[in-house]
């Protein structure tokens, strides 16, 4: 039995959100999600972003089958949260290196292969470009 942490914005969710997420279950039994607070997006992403609030996004990613606990965070990374929490794994997306992944010294780091072409600042530039 193994629980397994992965965090971020999920700002807006999309398939590459979806696959990081089916592959944490596929690799433990409990999945738990932190999300950044919207204070904590602003500070890291701009005054623009979130698009959609901390309550929404928490709310839509305990809807999902594949995740049983979200917890919101307002630091700029999850550490605390991670010590707290205790994963034996924290699973991320492709576009990071193990060691440079905050809690690497907490706990097994698994690297999620990226999703090709999805991204929330993407989905942004798109539907801001029509």
């Amino acid at each position: 039995m193994s629980i397994i942490f992965t965090n971020g914005c999920f700002d807006i969710i999309h398939r590459g959100h979806l696959e990081l997420l089916k592959f944490c279950r596929e690799n433990g039994s409990t999945v738990i999600v932190g999300i950044n607070s919207d204070e904590s997006i602003k500070r890291l992403k701009g005054s623009h972003r979130p698009v959609n609030s901390e309550g929404d996004r928490k709310f839509l990613l305990e809807s999902l089958n594949f995740i049983d606990k979200v917890f919101v965070f307002k630091e700029d990374t999850p550490y605390n949260l991670i010590k707290q929490l205790k994963p034996d794994i924290i699973v991320k997306g492709g576009d990071y290196k193990i060691e440079d992944v905050v809690g690497n010294d907490l706990c097994e780091v698994r690297i999620f292969k990226y999703v090709e072409g999805y991204s929330t600042t993407k989905t942004i530039q798109n539907l801001t470009s029509r």
